[in-house]
């Protein structure tokens, strides 16, 4: 294991380290589509959220997806990549079909299958396979409980117009402050 540890890191360092590149270069359309998809979620609000301030939750947003500064850029891609598959999911599920305009939830689902891909390419095998090898790192480990809390939130809230509302304005919320990650990157 520990060779196997030692041998990724050395890909890591030679592929990402000062002389190494990430492989990896996103347009500005890519920031484009980011600032799209907070307009969208903006255009999304049904409700007024002081009518849901009974049901606001602290999700605990992880620094990860705000500060990039302190990951490494592989880690932070993977975290980005994680952000928007998991926004994807909830906005792509049944339940949520039927909160919202389904024009604007298309153009939103549009814009982050348009990020995903532009990531996607980002992600080189190396990457997988340590994830594979090793687990997944603390850094997607956090956004992963993140968007947990959230799918379990909408649950328990079964899927009202307010938890809906709460959820589409925490992750508004994150996509902004995390356009800090997605500048570094």
């Amino acid at each position: 294991m520990a060779s196997l540890l030692s041998l990724i890191t050395a890909v890591l360092v030679f592929s990402y380290g000062p002389g190494g590149s990430l492989g990896c270069d996103l347009s500005q359309d890519h920031i484009q589509v980011s600032k799209e998809n907070i307009a969208l979620l903006h255009r999304m609000q049904r409700i007024g959220s002081f009518r849901c301030r009974k049901d606001r939750k602290n999700f605990g947003l992880p620094r990860e997806m705000v500060y990039g500064s302190h990951i490494q850029k592989a880690q932070a891609i993977t975290v980005f990549h994680e952000m928007l598959q998991e926004t994807f999911d909830i906005f792509g599920t049944e339940h949520s079909s039927a909160a919202w305009n389904m024009t604007l939830l298309h153009g939103l689902l549009s814009g982050l299958h348009r990020q995903l891909e532009d990531l996607g390419t980002c992600l080189l095998p190396q990457i997988k396979e340590a994830e594979s090898a090793l687990g997944m790192d603390d850094s997607t480990l956090a956004v992963k409980r993140y968007f947990q809390g959230i799918h379990l939130y909408l649950r328990e809230k079964q899927y009202s117009d307010c938890a809906w509302e709460i959820v589409r304005v925490e992750i508004k919320r994150a996509f902004s402050l995390s356009r800090n990650l997605l500048e570094w990157l």
